[in-house]
């Protein structure tokens, strides 16, 4: 099981930190995903049980994914927010081979989704 919490509301600019209690055995990766209104759900960033971090193109330089295995827990540090951040952020769990990292498809389960909203 997977339960995401720490969204809210900021303003562009700001920084929010997502937290991921994840339960269970452990995967191969662990992601984070967004769904904006009327968009499909897509990928953010992911780390490895190595520990390998990937990311999508448009948050590079500004979140960093992380997982604290003594705590069991997934973070996302998001900083310098933008508007097009808006979206219902997920957690994910799964073991993707690395050509499928970034694709929901490949990871099997998943947290309750937590609101992020970024004002101009």
């Amino acid at each position: 099981q997977l339960q995401a919490s720490g969204g809210g509301l900021v303003q562009a600019g700001g920084s929010l930190k997502l937290t991921c209690v994840t339960s269970g055995r452990t995967f191969r990766s662990y992601g984070w995903f967004r769904q904006a209104p009327g968009e499909d759900r897509r990928f953010v960033a992911a780390v490895t049980r190595s520990r390998n971090e990937y990311y999508t193109d448009s948050v590079k330089g500004r979140f960093t994914v992380s997982k604290d295995n003594a705590k069991s827990t997934l973070y996302l540090q998001m900083n310098s927010l933008k508007p097009e951040d808006t979206a219902v952020y997920f957690c994910a769990a799964g073991d993707p081979i690395l050509s499928n990292i970034r694709a929901s498809e490949a990871y099997g389960y998943w947290g309750q989704g937590t609101l992020v909203t970024v004002s101009s």
